[in-house]
């Protein structure tokens, strides 16, 4: 695929400011050399890099100087980000029930469905118009999908799952695996069954190799709008509110109630039973075990407001040698 800037202009929103007939082969980020490519910049910080760099064009703001061909935009991110979506490349999956899919005769598959090569729909279950399940997949007992939601390879729905409208579940993400629930008898660790299910909203999307568990009883729910990052585990009960945000390798244990338009950053800590403020963001490495009622950043662990959190890091180095002096006084 390839457009000239005059193209591209009438696509992104944008005006061309040089080189009208410069023919883009791809997108490309600030630091590229590709002579065909196309990037953005929104700042001095991003001219600095490009301009260090030689990709072929560049997306600017209105009044930014570049010697070389570019389009200006009032928004050059959200341009690039269209440009972004027209060279997306869907995984193929074709239209139907592929013949080596397993279908129980119970099952609901909606014609305008697909279902791909070796994917497992269970009794009572149903598939939405619109819906791609793409190979390998297992759709439990009386689990649902909404209309047009996409469950890359090896996604796999338990039993009693149900996920919304438009969400995209990617690759080895696990819905509805048993909670970890286990009681100490003074001789072994009794399994505490879990029976719940779990209830994912409209529009969200689940990184792949990610976890949500069943509830023990009731349902772990995930919002309108949650976006988790690869790597994420939602503990069973837990909730989380709509348009929540959560990086990689981050956990929410068991019963915790996160509220809405939260952002955890990666590698973040929310411990089980604990309740999380709307608008709440957890800096990378935040962990907490208390209730943080207030919208605002939190930082370390545990989690206090930003500003007291980097007093407090910022000062351990200094009383570390303090006290090592004190030691050799001794």
């Amino acid at each position: 695929m390839s457009w000239t800037l005059t193209q591209l202009a009438g696509l992104l929103g944008a005006e061309v400011g040089e080189s009208p007939d410069f023919v883009v082969a791809r997108p490309v980020p600030a630091d590229s050399d590709d002579p065909q490519g196309l990037t953005f910049c929104e700042s001095a910080k991003y001219l600095r890099l490009v301009t260090a760099h030689s990709a072929g064009a560049v997306i600017v703001p209105p009044g930014m100087e570049i010697s070389r061909p570019h389009l200006v935009a009032d928004h050059p991110r959200a341009a690039f980000e269209t440009l972004l979506a027209m060279y997306r490349r869907p995984l193929p999956l074709r239209p139907g029930v592929h013949p080596t899919a397993v279908i129980d005769p119970s099952a609901e598959v909606e014609r305008t469905a697909s279902v791909g090569p070796y994917a497992v729909v269970e009794r009572g279950a149903r598939i939405a118009a619109g819906v791609k399940v793409f190979p390998y997949c297992y759709v439990g007992e009386d689990c649902t999908v909404g209309e047009n939601t996409v469950l890359y390879p090896h996604v796999v729905l338990y039993q009693d799952v149900r996920v919304g409208s438009r969400c995209v579940v990617h690759a080895h993400a696990v819905l509805g695996a048993d909670g970890f629930g286990f009681r100490w008898d003074s001789r072994v660790q009794q399994k505490i069954e879990q029976v719940g299910a779990v209830v994912i909203g409209d529009d969200v999307e689940i990184g792949a190799g990610s976890a949500v568990d069943r509830a023990t009883a009731g349902a772990t729910t995930l919002g309108n709008g949650v976006k988790l990052d690869n790597m994420v585990q939602i503990g069973h009960n837990a909730r989380i509110g709509d348009h929540t945000v959560i990086c990689g390798q981050s956990a929410v244990a068991g019963s915790a109630v996160v509220g809405g338009r939260v952002t955890m950053a990666g590698q973040t800590g929310v411990a089980d039973h604990v309740e999380l403020a709307d608008g709440v963001s957890l800096a990378a490495r935040a962990m907490t075990a208390k209730d943080l009622k207030q919208p605002g950043v939190y930082y370390g662990s545990p989690a206090r407001p930003l500003a007291e959190g980097l007093r407090i890091a910022a000062r351990l180095p200094h009383l570390h040698e303090r006290i090592e002096k004190l030691e050799r006084r001794e």
